[in-house]
Formats: structure tokens, sequence, C-alpha cells
């Protein structure tokens, strides 16, 4: 272990254990919840809600972008699937707003943190198919103050954590993340202590179960949903869509119109992520209302570039930092650790 992975294997880690809750929502709230994402729909793959390009997508895990190999976000692409509840502390559905302004998750969110303020800024499910979910797990995109999910790329986000440059700016979050699920596998699994530590797993039964956490500096992923003759899925596309059909009653993935695969509710694994922002007093809350020290993305892209140089690695300036891939190449390379996996089981992975 280097100095830059030991030292970031101890930022990577969320303030305080992640509590398990049991019953999250009422059975009300949840009829509510599953009567929307059916109302709404077809809902897009999460690859393609926010990844352009393979390199966002690989810069927002770990690894690297193999070379001479031609490979497109559709090969990446399992049979996940995301809408939003809510976005920039905002309810969409007002059938929901029980559930997005929760006193009981915010009351959650403050006792996690230890802190006197706490406000919802997003809320979302995924619905999940049978899949391979891979070994690789990720962060949820990190938030700074002027930098965060609403005016900035995921894969941005995540690199700065992996950086270690940008603590200073980290914004309190705590999230309340909820699974329904009966099936075969589909369990979570995290890296509490560090990602270079043993992970745990919230195992089954997975019925309204949640996890208090702090997901944006932990690792963690959603384990494959279903048998292993279950997960391989022709004709899936990052632009395919899923959505309900109610002269059915289930629920069809569709690429360009042609339906690819029908699923039963009970075969999917729902997903509901409540988000909060905490602040520990006034003084944090002031200072994150009034933008006084807000990073830029400029400031960001120049960190990271002198961080980079000084390190030794040959880097060119970038005309457009947000989409010039042989920068997001060399942003991955230098700012790289992954979560162990050898202490998974075969069948996790």
């Amino acid at each position: 272990m280097n100095a830059y992975e030991s030292e970031l294997a101890d930022f990577l880690r969320p303030v305080s254990p992640p509590i398990v809750v049991e019953s999250v929502y009422t059975d009300d709230q949840y009829r509510r919840i599953t009567d929307v994402i059916k109302r709404n729909g077809p809902w897009p793959t999460i690859t393609s809600i926010h990844f352009d390009t393979v390199e966002e997508l690989i810069a927002t895990s770990t690894g690297v972008v193999p070379d001479d190999v031609n490979l497109t976000l559709d090969d990446f692409t399992t049979a996940r699937f995301r809408g939003f509840f809510g976005q920039n502390s905002v309810a969409y559905y007002p059938e929901l707003e029980d559930c997005f302004y929760s006193s009981k998750f915010l009351e959650y969110a403050r006792g996690y943190w230890g802190a006197k303020y706490a406000k919802p800024t997003m809320m979302l499910f995924n619905l999940s198919g049978p899949h391979h979910a891979g070994p690789s797990a990720h962060l949820d995109a990190t938030t700074f103050r002027g930098i965060r999910y609403e005016n900035s790329p995921v894969w941005l986000q995540n690199i700065m954590a992996k950086s270690g440059l940008f603590r200073d700016y980290l914004v309190k979050m705590a999230q309340v993340i909820t699974w329904w699920y009966l099936g075969e596998n589909g369990t979570f699994t995290y890296w509490p202590d560090g990602p270079l530590q043993p992970p745990r797993r919230l195992d089954h039964p997975l019925l309204n179960k949640g996890l208090v956490v702090q997901n944006e500096v932990m690792f963690h992923r959603g384990d494959s949903v279903g048998r292993l003759d279950e997960q391989e899925l022709t004709g899936l596309r990052c632009r395919s869509l899923l959505g309900y059909d109610p002269e059915q009653d289930d629920w069809a993935i569709t690429t360009d119109g042609d339906v690819v695969r029908r699923y039963r509710f009970e075969e999917m694994r729902l997903l509901v992520h409540w988000n909060a922002e905490v602040y520990s007093d006034l003084d944090e809350l002031q200072k994150a209302m009034d933008h006084s020290d807000d990073l830029t993305h400029e400031i960001a892209f120049n960190r990271l570039l002198a961080d980079m140089r000084a390190k030794g690695v040959n880097v060119a300036e970038p005309s457009d930092p947000m989409h010039d891939d042989d920068f997001i190449r060399a942003l991955i390379g230098t700012y790289t650790i992954a979560p162990r996996t050898d202490w998974l089981p075969a069948s996790a992975a």
C-alpha cells in the first residue's frame, strides 16, 4: 500500500457506521411510490442519464480504459433503470411530498451526523431486472461546496473525492436507502471501514429494509440480481427504456420500440434513495447558503492539473476539461483506488 492509498483509504469511509432500519416506509407510502413509477414511465437506463462516454463511466468507479478496444456505453449497460421523485429540494410529485420532506428521515440525517440542521435535496429510485453486476464498486456523486450533482458531472465529483484534494470543501450528506426484493441474489455490499478493509453485506430479506449512510464517501455496489441463467439480456442498449404495460400487468424493456424482455414486478429489485444535506451549526449553514467559500470548476481543474504534474504525470492542458477524453483518462490513471473483493464469495461477484 502506498501513501496515497493509505491516506485515501482512511478518508473514503462514512462518518459513522451505517445504520440498518426496518419498515422504512408505510404500506400506503409504498403503494403511492410504485403508482408514480407505473404512471410516469418509461424510464431510462442509469448509464444513459449520467454518462456520455466510456471514460466518464470508468472515472466514476475505478479501473482503466482499455486501449485499442472499441467499447461503447452499450457494452457497460445493465438492466438498471432510474427516475427522480425530486431534485434541488423540490418534490416532483405532490402525492410523495410526505416522503420527500419526511421528518423521520430528517431526524435520521441529523442524528447520523450529530448535527442541528438538514434539508432534503434529492430522491430517486432504481428499478433493476436480473443482471450481472460485476466486481466494480463506486461512490455516489460526492458533493462539494460549489461543485455538486446539480451543476457537475458525476465522474468529476468522484475523481475529486478520490484525489483527496478537496476535503475542506466536502459537504455533509446523509442518505436513507431502501430496498424491496425477495428474489435470488440482489443484496447490497458496502465498505464501511474503507476500501482496503473487508466489506459487509445487507442481506435478505430485503423487504422495506434500509440503511442510513454516507454513500458519497463509502464504496458500495448493488449485487447481481436474479439467477445466473436470467442475467443475460440480448438487445439491451444504453438508450433502452423500462415501462409498465397495463394491458399485460408487467414491465417491458424496449429498445427503439421493440420489446426485448418482460418482467413481473416481483422479479425486479426496487431501490429508493433519499438524500439530505446536513449542517453542524448555523455558521456552516450560512457558509453553504451564501456561497462565500465555494469551489468553481476552474479552481478544481487547475488544482487537479497542478497535482498531476507535481506527481510527474505528463498531461496536456485541456481545452474543454469536461469533455476531453485524454484528460479524463489521465485523471483515471492518477486517482484510482478500488475496494478489494477477495473477501467476497464467488456468488456475489
